[in-house]
């Protein structure tokens, strides 16, 4: 299961869109979630909620 926000961290010219992504990742000590949270580019969106 993961989110998705989208922030929008570009400058005015040529930067480049980002999102947020926050994950629920399950500890396999504890049984307990935690949550991974990461800035990728809008275009590679995808290919972190993959991995």
């Amino acid at each position: 299961m993961a989110k998705k926000v989208v922030a929008t961290l570009k400058t005015k010219d040529n930067g480049k869109a980002f999102a947020k992504i926050i994950k629920a990742v399950k500890s396999p000590k504890t049984g307990a979630y935690t949550f991974k949270e990461e800035m990728v580019p809008v275009d590679e969106v995808q290919a972190a909620l993959k991995s």
